[in-house]
Order: structure tokens, then sequence, then C-alpha cells
């Protein structure tokens, strides 16, 4: 068996026990008290928000949660928008769990063409790890970082994701976690380097905001 097969065996292994688990656990879930996202700051610096409505079928694909799509312009329209999508499931002990990204665009019609990681490091918290895709459409090309969060923790590994879930719920007694994804059109001919340098510091700007809204 190759090393491919061997991973891919062993993260499947990992997501059936994961939901097995979680199943098998009493259904009383400790929920801190939170905001919800709709009151998520719209002014950010330079940065100014408008929500985009998610249309019905969208919300229930993504299930029983509290989710947040908004724009962000910068004042000075210096820079591309960048958008933000905030996903939080409050439990994933019933099957519904956080769709990854990486599943979701060829959906969309965007096309995967670069892929790696990336660090987020904001003020008052340690770095953490975070996706960074590069995705086209005909001729179009976005900018997609987009990282895993609960309890005041940065993940870009969706299989590490799944360990921390089960480990919080048998430690906490809690299953609730978010996805994080931030999105910016690429300008004609711009690197993904150059564009990760503009949207990494919004990006960061919003780590000190989000246990507000996702508890620790």
């Amino acid at each position: 068996m190759t090393s491919h097969a061997v991973r891919f065996v062993s993260a499947a292994l990992l997501l059936a026990s994961a939901a097995i688990f979680l199943q098998l656990q009493p259904r009383r879930e400790a929920l801190p008290p939170r905001l919800p996202l709709n009151k998520f700051p719209t002014e950010m610096g330079t940065w100014h928000g408008t929500d985009i409505r998610i249309t019905k079928d969208i919300l229930e694909a993504l299930g029983p949660g509290d989710f947040l799509l908004r724009v962000y312009r910068n004042t000075d329209n210096s820079q591309p928008p960048g958008e933000l999508f905030i996903a939080y499931l409050p439990s994933q002990r019933t099957g519904d769990t956080i769709h990854s990204p990486r599943n979701c665009l060829p959906g969309a019609g965007w096309i995967p063409i670069q892929s790696s990681r990336t660090v987020v490091a904001a003020r008052g918290h340690a770095q953490f790890p975070a996706n960074r895709y590069v995705i086209a459409r005909a001729d179009s090309r976005q900018l997609v970082l987009y990282w895993y969060w609960a309890h005041d923790r940065g993940i870009a590994s969706e299989y590490l994701a799944k360990f921390y879930l089960v480990a919080d719920s048998i430690r906490l007694h809690r299953s609730d976690a978010a996805l994080i994804r931030v999105t910016t059109q690429m300008l004609s001919g711009e690197t993904a380097s150059a564009a990760e340098q503009r949207i990494v510091p919004f990006a960061s700007s919003l780590v000190p905001l989000l246990n507000d809204y996702i508890p620790r």
C-alpha cells in the first residue's frame, strides 16, 4: 500500500471513529454565552463591511448553526474587497459537521490551481497555520485563506480539527467549532504572494475578535 493510500485510510478511520464517538456521547453539552455573528463588527480599521444574504438552499446544506457572509471594502478603494465567511456550529454530535471549502469550491465552478499553507499572526495571540488556495473560474482568479477555529485555537488541517473535536468533547463536553474563510479577487497579473500580502493583515485583524462570537 502506498503512503498516500495509508494516509487516506488513516484519515477515513479517524473521521469514522470521531463520528461514532460523538454519536455515543450524552446529548447534553456545555454551551458558553456568545454574541451572534450578525453583531460582528462591520468597521475594522479602513475596512467597511456589507452583508450578503445566504440563500435558503445553502443554509439547508450548511445545517444548524450561525453563519456570516460579508464583503469588506477598503475605504480608499486602493485594494480589491475581501469576502469574509464564518460558519459556527454549536454542536457536531448529530452528524452536522463543518464543510471543507476544498470540497465545496468545485461545485461552485471554482477550480483549485494552487494550494499551500501560510501563517496568520495576530495581536495577543500565538500564530497559527491557515490553508492558502488559488482558485480559478474562466478568466477570474481568487485567493482563499481558511482555517478552523475552536476554543481560541486556529488549525489548518481538517483531520487535526477532527482529532480536537473528539478531545474537546471528552475534556470540555463541547463539540462547537467554526470555519473562517477569507477570499479576495486577484488582480490581472498579480502573484499569489502579492495577493496574500495584502489580505493577510485583514485576516489577522479578525483574530482578536473571534472569541466573542466563537467561545473559547
